[in-house]
């Protein structure tokens, strides 16, 4: 029996690895692991190898920000078969207030967390449509729903790749296409990437955020809130009138 052939771009983040547990957990599968760094994608293989023994791993490392290195990594990786489920997750997580102050600082995060999910998400459909076949995850954030003076660089990225998809989720309808894509928006969880923000409130556990993804990815949802509260909350907060929203520090 053929097993689900797995495509995760930013192995290393923590929500990508709790839902590789949640896939394996599943069924026996085929992984490809993308990421930046070489030693902390052998540690999540070497990790999910354990859990389950019968999947094959393989990690590659890639300049994220490299239109041809991405092209020739996801053209390969096709090239050698089907994939079945493809999450992209990776990112950073910025300071707003250096990137305010630092052009050269502003420009790499908004590559990283915008523009490089977004070249990496048409390659992946472009694949995907010649065997009319997949399902496509990628990470955005609630951040991206409404420009806040806390994050908005940080959510003009992800504001970029909510549109990016719903022309996506478009396109994919008018042709008919089998191909699924979901727009992921996690609230705050507890990741490497936010461990050194404090006072923020509770953070969601990695793992129930996992378990939402890999959930809302297999019914086929267009948008995954996760926790599901923040569905309610944006929209409330898309919803502020601007007289009131500029007095509101957030």
């Amino acid at each position: 029996m053929q097993k689900t052939r797995i495509l995760v771009v930013g192995g290393t983040s923590t929500i990508s690895e709790y839902c590789l547990r949640e896939w394996v957990k599943k069924q026996d599968c085929d992984v490809i692991l993308l990421g930046r760094n070489k030693e902390k994608l052998q540690l999540v293989t070497s990790d999910l190898q354990v859990r389950s023994p019968n999947s094959t791993f393989e990690s590659h490392v890639v300049d994220f920000t490299n239109p041809t290195d991405i092209h020739n990594v996801i053209s390969d990786i096709f090239t050698k078969g089907r994939i079945d489920i493809a999450l992209i997750a990776h990112g950073i997580l910025p300071d707003q207030e250096a990137l305010q102050i630092d052009v050269a600082k502003n420009k790499a995060s908004l590559e990283i967390n915008g523009i490089s999910p977004v070249l990496f998400a048409e390659e992946i459909v472009n694949y995907m449509l010649k065997e009319n076949y997949g399902s496509l995850g990628i990470i955005g954030s609630v951040a991206g729903d409404r420009g806040r003076k806390s994050n908005y660089i940080y959510g003009s990225a992800k504001a970029m790749i909510d549109k990016y998809i719903q022309g996506m989720q478009h396109r994919l309808a008018l042709a008919n296409s089998k191909v699924k894509v979901s727009l992921i928006k996690p609230g705050p969880t507890k990741t490497t990437m936010t461990q050194s923000i404090t006072g923020k409130g509770k953070m969601a556990e990695p793992k129930q955020v996992a378990l939402d993804i890999v959930s809302g990815m297999q019914k086929g949802k267009r948008v995954i809130y996760t926790p599901k509260k923040w569905a309610l909350i944006m929209t409330v907060v898309k919803h502020i009138p601007m007289f009131l929203f500029r007095k509101i520090d957030i």
